[in-house]
């Protein structure tokens, strides 16, 4: 990253947003700090190809005239997505604050202090500096949990739970009201989101091959114990919260957008985390987590599986993990566009895994339409079968490809219309 220019991501109710951050800097003798914005308004995104689609095609901004400004423009869409210690989830601090006051705690609640408060500062808010001067354990944070030990203590960290419990929401308020999504160049957030998609595809594949190592090596190493006991051998290998349910989180990768749901198998049948034909999603972990654990899913489909009281009651008290294998990540973005070159330019791994999905969706809201499309007899189908199922045998279709590809996109679509963004 541009040295002194962070890329960080804030948790508010609208969902989570990406933006840039200037940390303090001092410039012929003046200290500054910055946020990329204009005038009344911060700058935010739904994701980093958006970002990048922006820094490289607008130069009127608050952070132009930053000394280190002129490297950002040149960064990859990977190089803008903010890192783990730059995700500030601010809607989740009342959840926080509700946890004991161990280090961990302390200390994810300094950092979005931190951020927010320097927010304040850049965006004149002074209703949020009311608030942050409303419990003196606001000021203390940064001392770890040492403030917050004794009686005094517990009496400071109330004081500060109480505040964040009546007044948090006059923080998140002001902050929305700041928040401006800008318009941006097209073609510049064709080219981004494909790099975001291409991204998110070789971290999949990286995992994948990963993964695969990880059993080789195994296999290896212990053939004479799994060819002498594997079921013992199974039994002995923990397989996992998510592999104990039955139920996995899934992550969609569409339009340049990420999204995050929960699936399983009943007797086969998928069953998807939503009713009616319709999917709930989330553009984060922490946003499906934070649904699960807020919204009334009495008439959810997923609710009626057996273990799904033990995922709730992870959600609700906060230690629910929603990382994503990579074999559960679907990528459908671009898919269209590569079937219409042809069979050379289509990832067989990545264009399985999209059937997958769509089918699964299509069979769970008893839709037909995708597997009428994907039936041999079509043209569509006769494409993908030819390239999930390679047969030297076979006549190998032939180009041009737009309506293969038209037929796709509109699967795409239909699959994309059935998603319930929270």
């Amino acid at each position: 990253m541009a040295q002194d220019i962070v890329p960080i991501e804030l948790g508010l109710p609208q969902g989570d947003v990406v933006t840039l951050w200037a940390p303090r800097w001092r410039e012929d003798g003046e200290e500054w700090e910055a946020f990329l914005g204009h005038e009344d308004d911060l700058y935010a995104f739904p994701d980093a190809a958006h970002l990048a689609a922006f820094v490289r095609t607008t130069e009127e901004h608050d952070l132009s005239d930053h000394p280190a400004w002129h490297l950002v423009p040149a960064l990859s869409v990977a190089e803008l997505m903010p890192d783990e210690a730059h995700q500030y989830d601010l809607v989740g601090v009342p959840e926080l604050v509700a946890e004991e006051p161990d280090t961990w705690t302390i200390g994810e609640l300094a950092d979005i202090v931190a951020i927010v408060r320097s927010l304040a500062d850049v965006c004149e808010l002074d209703e949020v500096h009311e608030v942050l001067g409303a419990a003196d354990g606001f000021a203390v944070l940064d001392q770890g949990t040492f403030p917050f030990t004794g009686r005094d203590g517990e009496r400071l960290w109330t004081d500060l739970a109480e505040t964040i419990s009546e007044r948090w929401d006059e923080v998140l308020d002001a902050l929305d009201a700041v928040v401006a999504v800008p318009e941006v160049d097209g073609s510049a957030l064709e080219k981004s989101a494909e790099e975001l998609v291409a991204f998110h595809a070789d971290a999949a594949e990286a995992a994948a091959k990963a993964a695969g190592d990880d059993d080789t090596d195994e296999v290896d190493t212990d053939d004479e114990v799994a060819e002498a006991d594997t079921e013992e051998v199974g039994e002995d290998v923990p397989v996992g919260f998510w592999a104990e349910v039955g139920i996995d989180p899934i992550k969609i990768i569409a339009a340049g957008s990420e999204y995050y749901t929960l699936r399983c198998y009943l007797d086969d049948e998928p069953v998807f985390l939503g009713s009616d034909g319709k999917i709930d999603v989330a553009t984060s972990p922490r946003g499906l987590a934070k649904f699960l654990a807020t919204e009334d899913l009495t008439d959810n489909d997923l609710t009626e599986v057996s273990t799904w009281d033990e995922v709730a009651t992870k959600a609700t008290d906060g230690s629910l993990d929603l990382e994503v294998d990579s074999e559960n990540t679907y990528v459908l973005a671009g898919l269209g566009e590569d079937l219409g070159e042809g069979v050379d330019a289509v990832d067989p791994v990545q264009l399985d895994l999209a059937v997958e999905l769509l089918t699964d969706a299509a069979d769970w809201a008893g839709d037909d339409s995708v597997g009428e499309a994907l039936g041999q007899s079509e043209s569509l189908g006769w494409l993908v079968s030819f390239i999930l199922a390679p047969d030297p045998t076979r006549m190998a279709p032939s180009a041009p490809f737009d309506a293969e590809s038209a037929a796709w996109n509109k699967l795409v679509e239909t699959f994309e219309d059935r998603l319930t963004v929270h």
